[in-house]
């Protein structure tokens, strides 16, 4: 199975880096699609129309994206027997951070659906940055791998 792997590691790798590009995107989208719904009052038009962009990139990007890039990710570790790795496990963990963000800010855009409002337009743009610097810090443990 390890020796499969690692005949279709670039494939697996190629996979894995466009699905968290997919993911990344979709990640800086949803805040800002957020702040577009604060301009409309809950329950009208404009705010049904943002609401179902939201859901369609939930559905169709962000959590398709997540799945891949998690499967894909797991695949290449196995394969690579990279589980003792201490940069694995910083990626990993960090990576669990991105992935409760991203159950975070789902709720936050479910909320907001129905009208709430959790989140002021400040708040908004600054947690829009917290993929950025997450993806810079994933990036250069994996291709440093310090420890």
């Amino acid at each position: 199975m390890k020796a499969l792997l690692l005949d279709i590691y670039l494939f697996l790798k190629s996979g894995h880096v466009i699905f968290m590009v997919f993911w990344l995107a979709g990640l800086f989208m949803l805040p800002r699609q957020c702040i577009y719904m604060l301009d409309h009052q809950p329950g009208s038009a404009g705010e049904a129309k943002w609401a179902t962009r939201m859901g369609k990139l939930r559905k169709i990007i962000l959590t398709p994206a997540l799945i891949i890039v998690w499967v894909l990710g797991l695949t290449m570790a196995y394969g690579g027997g990279w589980f003792s790795s201490g940069w694995l496990h910083a990626k990993l963990t960090l990576v669990l951070v991105l992935t409760g963000y991203h159950g975070w800010l789902v709720a936050q855009t479910k909320k907001m659906a129905r009208g709430e409002r959790p989140l002021t337009e400040g708040t908004l743009r600054m947690i829009g940055e917290v993929p950025g610097l997450l993806l810079i810090v994933i990036v250069l443990l994996v291709y440093l791998k310090p420890f």
